[in-house]
């Protein structure tokens, strides 16, 4: 199905960075109601039961669920994430009836989360479900607005919070709902929500037969859902309720223009799932996990005889978040993104110094301007879990250094060892490595592509190609259009001192340096874009000793830094890939040549509205252009360039995804007339 959006995802969404949590009144029996809208948040009589009952048994789940073919996706949406029961039963019920090969997305939507400490109070009243709440518990932390994407029993269940208003979340929500929770709290006290454009983006996100469930029988309610399309049922409801409502969508929603050159392309489901990834970086390794993970068959290429080689070789990658406290959209994506991050370097590494180390990430102002920056972010309302501004003896005390301003702490941040998240994610099965293997060529030949060398020699074939070569894809003729950029970087290796390691966090700045590894620091990282090379430079070095000591006026006497000489450090050079618009690039390629055709009347007039279906490579897709920000942007533009792939929800949303999308370059080209 080809989902669309409505006007409202054509424009940035203005929203606050502050999470309201959810009040919490906690009753004799320690069952929660809500102290804002004064009700409960399941049944006093039995939650679990009541659960099982209005939503599972009414979307029919087991049933349906049982039938599903062994490579299916099942999509649920909800209203009111609450104290996540309602979840946590459909993944207890999907571990007993789905096939082993088919995946769970849960798409859910929260205005007021719970704080961890009240969620983990609530799940203990269900102690039969004590294994997936445990679960859930681990990776739940307080969590800013926006989506955050959550993944467990490797991969076979997909949690999807969508941390806002309901309609507003919904309205950037691309996929395609197989049952529908709605389960706010009562309408009389929460109407905001029960309300007309509600019901209508459920409608757009169904299909015929797209079931729904509430506990609610409200005149307001069933007028509505029945006036966007839905044919509903009154039954018997739980406990003291009477009656509930169940039904499905009866007729398909008009769904509204959306851009054609912004559109999923037609997938070929039936074609056996095998892939090409070109690349065995971070973006790569991550795609090529992504499917593996979906049960597709992976081969990876890379021109190198070992993974991550280049830029995603680097000893210790520093988990750092730039964000805007105006809610761009590269401040979102990298908000999301690095949720995303931390929990999966959490399930892939050990937090044991040498292949990663939380020890939170102090970012100092370069000046006056980057200071209110900061401050700015630190007044925004994100919980403290996420960020905290301190200020300078908070943030010397915590750094074991001596800092002279306000910091910005991310408290869960610190660094990870790129090649060994590399080496976790090339255990998965399904992925094979080829090395030395530089692809020159890619040949579409009977809905296959053929990866070829320089000398026409074949390298390997499979249904879908993902190219995620950062430069390297300007070589390829399909990916040669994307103004993809290179940014020559260089690490400083420095030995650790007893002194220096005090050093208790990794301080940002003009640069960064990070705390001892295996006896050694490092530092960086320069940004050259005259030179591509990979030979470490003294010049380098010797920038990155002088930017160490806008740092910390201790870094001089810690590293003694005037005895080191910068020809004779250790040093590590490489390119970054970036884009104009610092966003990376993730999504199907078109053929350029036949975009500037089809889509011509827009250098014209660019209101236009064309319904051409665009032109794309059969089965290509694109995942680079991360520039300096890979380590934390990686993993969740994988899930992304997955659910391309795999016509699944999006884990964005759209207009993230838009945002991202490798032809707006083409579309800017032809509106800017520059072709």
């Amino acid at each position: 199905m080809q989902v669309t959006m409505t006007a409202f995802a054509c424009r940035e969404i203005a929203m606050s960075n502050e999470t309201q949590f959810a009040e919490l009144i906690w009753d004799a029996d320690g069952q929660p109601s809500s102290g804002r809208f004064g009700d409960v948040y399941f049944s006093r009589v039995n939650g679990l039961a009541e659960t099982r009952h209005v939503f599972l048994q009414h979307n029919q789940l087991a049933e349906r669920w049982a039938a599903l073919a062994e490579d299916a996706n099942f999509s649920i949406a909800e209203t009111g994430f609450g104290t996540g029961l309602n979840f946590l039963c459909a993944w207890e019920l999907w571990e007993r009836s789905a096939p082993r090969g088919a995946r769970l997305h849960f798409i859910s939507c929260e205005r007021f989360p719970l704080h961890p400490d009240d969620l983990r109070k609530a799940l203990s009243l269900w102690p039969e479900l004590q294994p997936l709440s445990d679960t859930l518990l681990d990776s739940y932390q307080a969590l800013p607005p926006g989506w955050q994407h959550f993944s467990f029993s490797g991969g076979r269940i997909n949690l999807t919070l969508l941390i806002g208003d309901a309609v507003q979340m919904f309205e950037q929500l691309d996929a395609q709902i197989d049952a529908w929770f709605l389960d706010g709290f009562a309408p009389a006290k929460n109407p905001d929500m029960w309300r007309p454009e509600l019901f209508e983006q459920m409608a757009r996100l169904s299909v015929p037969g797209t079931s729904m469930a509430t506990f609610t029988c409200a005149g307001d309610v069933r007028r509505g859902l029945q006036a966007a399309g839905f044919q509903l049922n009154k039954v018997p409801g739980y406990g003291s309720k009477r009656e509930m409502l169940c039904g499905h969508l009866q007729h398909p929603v008009t769904q509204q223009w959306q851009a054609p050159w912004l559109c999923r392309p037609e997938a070929d489901l039936q074609q056996p799932r095998t892939a090409l990834v070109i690349g065995a970086g971070l973006a790569g390794i991550s795609s090529a996990w992504a499917l593996a993970r979906r049960g597709w068959q992976v081969t990876l290429l890379d021109r190198h005889s070992e993974p991550a080689s280049e830029a995603s070789g680097n000893p210790q990658g520093i988990l750092y978040v730039r964000l805007s406290p105006h809610s761009t959209p590269l401040s979102r994506f990298v908000e999301s993104s690095y949720g995303h991050c931390l929990r999966h370097l959490q399930a892939l590494l050990p937090d044991d110094g040498v292949n990663r180390q939380a020890c939170g990430v102090l970012q100092l102002p370069t000046d006056e301007a980057e200071l209110k920056r900061l401050q700015a972010l630190g007044e925004a309302g994100y919980p403290p879990s996420f960020l905290q501004l301190l200020d300078s003896q908070q943030a010397s005390d915590l750094a074991g250094v001596a800092i002279n301003t306000q910091a910005l702490l991310f408290p869960a941040a610190g660094w990870a060892n790129p090649p060994a998240l590399c080496r976790a994610m090339l255990e998965q099965p399904g992925i094979r490595l080829l090395g030395n293997s530089a692809v020159a060529q890619l040949d579409h030949r009977q809905g296959q592509w053929a990866a070829l060398d320089a000398n026409g020699q074949h390298l390997a074939t499979a249904g879908v190609a993902v190219i995620c070569g950062a430069v390297d894809s300007l070589q390829l003729a399909q990916s040669a259009q994307l103004p993809l950029k290179p940014i020559r970087g260089q690490i400083t290796h420095l030995p650790a001192t007893p002194a220096s390691r005090s050093l208790r966090t990794v301080l940002c700045g003009a640069g960064y340096i990070s705390p001892a590894r295996l006896d050694e620091h490092h530092v960086g990282a320069s940004f050259r874009f005259d030179r591509f090379d990979s030979e470490p430079s003294e010049e380098e070095n010797a920038g990155n000793l002088e930017m160490l000591r806008g740092l910390s006026p201790d870094m001089e006497s810690l590293l003694a830094l005037q005895q080191l000489q910068p020809a004779a450090l250790k040093a590590r050079a490489g390119l970054r890939c970036s884009t104009p618009d610092y966003l990376p690039v993730i999504g199907p390629l078109a053929d350029a040549d036949a975009f500037f055709e089809d889509y011509a009347e827009l250098a014209k007039d660019a209101s236009k509205k064309p319904d051409t279906i665009t032109r794309t490579y059969p089965g290509l897709f694109v995942n680079t252009g991360h520039g300096s920000r890979g380590l934390v942007s990686c993993p969740l533009s994988a899930e992304l360039l997955a659910a391309w792939v795999c016509n699944e929800a999006f884990p964005l949303p759209r207009d993230l995804v838009d945002a991202l999308h490798p032809s707006r370059f083409l579309h800017r080209r032809l509106i800017r007339r520059q072709q």
